[in-house]
């Protein structure tokens, strides 16, 4: 698949000369740091050195000071808590590190994660009856609660406090607990609304560790399941989460948790090559597994195992499940294909709407993802659940699909998410006209650019600006993430040295020289077809810089991204 390219804004003119001159580094470096909104000194100071002291006051979330003290309290008074999670990565690592933290203070602590498909997601009266049956008197809910209107008011009638720590999107109306931690509030003024739903969680412990008089650090030792959240729920890795996930980097490379470690040891994953990627692609699917095929229980017993016996046992539960998901993954992307192929014009399709009732529904939104990114439109895959037809929807830059399933709330049960990603409930008898309307607000809302797969460049780059002081220099742009993704760079009239050949299952593999440069190994993975023309001409190239560790050696090659023909 070929994009089109669109370069970042260049007018940072002003400021790239400026950094260049008292940063020391190159025009390039300096302007990679403009285009991300680095202007002063001071601001690439904190960029390339986040520290933790560094991380905004906890106190400056709205209603912070009732949710510490109400911990704090039940710390004191050794109540018994119910940590009320989700069942995805960042609800399973929120859950975890609330739990350990109460357990170390030596509170009567138990979770309830509610099961995917028997349940669904939030909180829910058999959450609430199990905090009421094991006599609890406090509930804190992480990574859901915001839109709990009803069970709010069931909790407060049963006598039990509610603190809700979220960080999904506000509805009209804000739970009544006794208090809502969710920095999306429209009233509340903390500086940084982008955290996880495990960091508002750590925010929430951090506060409750200052209430009870204690040091700092005693909050940090979450971090590593914070980066993780971070990481696998796709949150930008800006401001305060920058720092959060390079702290918690460090605590997996050097000294990992019992349970992280024997997951890293069954997938023989080297502790030092941790990275934000390799838990998007490695870890995260695996804690992920659990939760998607129904019972998420495994993934926070990895997580809060206290020895190695226990971390090795459900590492490998975790990694069976895993196996399993990735079996009814296959089937359900090769149905879904085939689907398109039988019975949808895509000409006249601006969303992509599949349904078959014996669909796994832990893995459609696997699915989706996939589809959208191999036709670039919008796609939800909907599935049966005891007669109920359920879904999620993922989408593509230009079309918010919360927002156009809030157009559709009259057909639908329920349904939440934000602009890239939804699940939803429709009600019986309206799938037809669901997926109507669905495709009438797509068709108004895109344009036929938008089915156009596009790449961000950063900067044109010439390859002999290309050197390890250039990549020492590149690398302290990590940890990558949304809003601060791996640089993209394009070099023009590239040519191949040597044979280029096909590797493995269709990857392009050549050496690569621009002019008088050095020579470059690169690698474009899938790219099999550009063959016959990069062997016959000069051509453009999009790419990104990389290290190759082999034998001992690091050397820097290119991992290729697009080819355009001159």
């Amino acid at each position: 698949m070929s994009f089109r390219w669109v370069f970042a804004q260049q007018d940072v003119g002003i400021h790239v000369s400026a950094l260049e001159q008292k940063l020391g580094v190159p025009a390039k470096i300096a302007e990679l740091l403009a285009i991300r909104g680095i202007e002063t000194y001071d601001d690439a100071k904190l960029f390339f050195r986040p520290t933790i002291d560094r991380i905004h006051d906890p106190f400056l979330m709205k209603d912070m000071d009732q949710g510490a003290d109400r911990l704090a309290l039940a710390i004191r008074n050794g109540e018994r808590v119910l940590v009320y999670g989700d069942y995805d990565v960042d609800g399973t690592t929120a859950t975890s590190c609330l739990y350990i933290f109460l357990k170390k203070f030596g509170v009567d602590v138990d979770y309830y994660i509610p099961h995917r498909f028997k349940e669904g997601y939030g909180i829910n009266p058999e959450g609430i009856k199990y905090a009421e049956d094991t006599g609890a008197h406090l509930i804190v809910s992480v990574d859901c609660g915001i839109t709990a209107i009803k069970e709010a008011l069931v909790a407060k009638e049963k006598g039990i406090d509610l603190i809700i720590c979220d960080h999904h999107t506000v509805g009209d109306e804000i739970p009544d607990a006794l208090a809502v931690l969710d920095p999306k509030r429209p009233d509340c003024t903390y500086p940084f609304d982008g955290l996880s739903g495990a960091g508002v969680g750590f925010k929430l412990i951090q506060a409750t560790v200052s209430r009870l008089g204690l040091p700092k650090n005693v909050a940090y030792q979450f971090l590593d399941l914070v980066a993780i959240s971070i990481a696998s729920d796709i949150v930008p890795i800006v401001d305060e989460n920058r720092i959060l996930m390079k702290e918690g980097l460090t605590m997996i490379r050097k000294k990992p948790r019992v349970g992280i470690k024997a997951l890293l040891d069954l997938i023989r994953m080297p502790r030092e090559e941790i990275n934000t990627t390799k838990i998007v692609f490695s870890i995260g699917p695996r804690i992920n597994a659990a939760g998607r095929m129904g019972d998420a229980t495994t993934a926070v017993q990895l997580m809060i195992a206290e020895n190695e016996a226990k971390g090795k046992a459900f590492a490998h539960e975790l990694e069976s499940v895993n196996m399993r998901r990735r079996d009814k993954d296959s089937k359900t992307m090769e149905e879904a294909l085939s689907m398109i192929d039988d019975n949808m014009d895509l000409g006249e399709t601006s969303i992509m709407v599949l349904y078959k009732e014996d669909w796994h529904l832990g893995v459609i939104g696997i699915v989706a993802s996939r589809l959208v990114d191999l036709y670039h439109r919008p796609a939800i895959m909907l599935s049966s659940v005891e007669g109920v037809i359920k879904g999620s929807g993922r989408s593509i830059k230009g079309f918010n699909i919360y927002n156009a399933m809030k157009k559709c709330e009259d057909l639908l049960e329920q349904f939440g998410g934000h602009e890239f990603a939804a699940g939803l409930t429709i009600m019986e008898g309206k799938l037809t006209e669901f997926k109507r309307r669905m495709n009438e607000i797509a068709y108004l809302d895109l344009s036929e650019n938008s089915f156009e797969p596009e790449l961000q460049i950063d900067t044109e780059l010439n390859l002999e600006d290309i050197d390890m002081k250039f990549w020492k220099l590149l690398n302290q742009f990590e940890p990558f993430g949304p809003h601060n993704l791996r640089p993209i760079f394009v070099s023009k009239k590239v040519e191949a040295v040597g044979v280029p050949t096909i590797v493995g299952n269709g990857h392009l593999k050549m050496k690569v020289k621009q002019g008088d440069s050095g020579v470059f190994d690169a690698i474009g993975f899938n790219m099999h077809e550009y063959l016959p023309f990069v062997r016959k001409d000069t051509f453009d190239m999009a790419y990104v810089v990389e290290e190759n560790h082999w034998n001992g050696r690091r050397t820097l090659q290119i991992r290729i991204k697009d080819i355009h023909q001159n």
